[in-house]
């Protein structure tokens, strides 16, 4: 009995060598493959966790620079985040608060730079809108009217609309162009209530006064 085991031992393993004589490198070098993409995402997320780490304490002096209102020092650090961690949430975020302090110093020059990259960038879909809807701002201050509606013509996400819709209807009324005006008032009426929920009701009842009365001075109101 034993020299029977014995023998199915030796025949198995007879089989296993001559299997592993086939596939054996396939099965190492997947093996492998499988250690070296384990380890690749490994180090990916280290070293995203690292870049993140760095551009926070970046953004945390470029708001202490803010709150200083140090024009140059935010602008500085606003492009050391877009260069160095352009990749991370927090250019974006620099970005718009490098802007809001460049605007406050009356540099709209830079302003409109870093609204510019931060509208084209910045990993946040909010943010984007945002900086869209920044930058068109100060281009209508600047009489670029053209350039301001380019800015506002694509479609934001649901809580921008009415903003964008409104400053539309703004471009639209500095223009002259009062039917038109009338109409993006409009939109931004029917939308108010896709601003989010947890905005007081008080809140959007002023904002809708707001507007109407854009809307009526426009001159075309009904």
């Amino acid at each position: 009995m034993m020299a029977v085991y014995d023998l199915e031992e030796q025949e198995q393993l007879d089989e296993l060598k001559t299997w592993w004589k086939q596939y054996g490198n396939l099965v190492t070098g997947l093996l492998l493959l499988v250690a070296l993409a384990s380890a690749g995402w490994q180090g990916w997320n280290w070293w995203q966790r690292n870049q993140s780490a760095q551009a926070s304490a970046v953004y945390f002096g470029l708001q202490d620079a803010a709150g200083k209102k140090d024009a140059k020092r935010s602008r500085e650090l606003a492009g050391e985040l877009i260069e160095k961690y352009s990749g991370t949430v927090y250019a974006g975020m620099g970005a718009l608060l490098a802007a809001r302090v460049q605007v406050d110093a009356g540099e709209a020059k830079n302003a409109r730079v870093q609204l510019t990259w931060a509208a084209e960038n910045a990993k946040d879909t909010g943010l984007r809108d945002l900086a869209r809807l920044r930058l068109a701002a100060i281009l209508l201050d600047e009489k670029a009217y053209d350039e301001a509606i380019k800015h506002l013509s694509a479609e934001p996400a649901a809580p921008f609309v009415p903003r964008f819709a409104e400053l539309r209807g703004d471009v639209l009324a500095a223009q002259g162009k009062a039917a038109e005006a009338k109409a993006a008032y409009d939109v931004a009426l029917s939308k108010i209530d896709a601003v989010p929920k947890d905005d007081p009701a008080s809140q959007r009842a002023g904002y809708r006064e707001v507007l109407q009365a854009k809307r009526d001075v426009s001159g075309v109101a009904k």
